[in-house]
């Protein structure tokens, strides 16, 4: 198991999903802003159990800098697949050992 931890930009984008998600739930029918926070919410959970989980697609991502080290790994993991804006997660591990930071929550480009 690991520790996660969360940059100040991953709090909020993670903050934000699931307050649109909770402001929903009044409602009877589930909405897209639900399973989005669902499927995050998994994605966090099967990162801190496993990073190399299968349903994760773990890649290493070039475009964001570790924030502890220069020469670090940045990861993306699937949220969703198959989706228009799909949502990653994107993390490294550290600053510890057996922890891992989440970077950003985005939709993909």
């Amino acid at each position: 198991m690991f520790t996660v931890k969360w940059t100040v930009r991953a709090r909020a984008d993670f903050d934000r999903i699931k307050s649109a998600a909770e402001s929903r739930r009044k409602t009877v029918k589930s909405s897209k802003q639900e399973g989005l926070y669902k499927q995050v919410s998994k994605t966090i959970r099967l990162l801190s159990s496993n990073p190399r989980h299968p349903g994760l697609q773990t890649h290493e991502f070039l475009s964001l800098a570790n924030p502890f080290d220069p020469v670090g790994k940045v990861f993306e993991a699937y949220a969703q697949n198959r989706t228009p804006g799909a949502y990653r997660v994107f993390w490294c591990y550290g600053p510890g050992q057996r922890e891992i930071t989440i970077i950003a929550i985005t939709p993909h480009p």
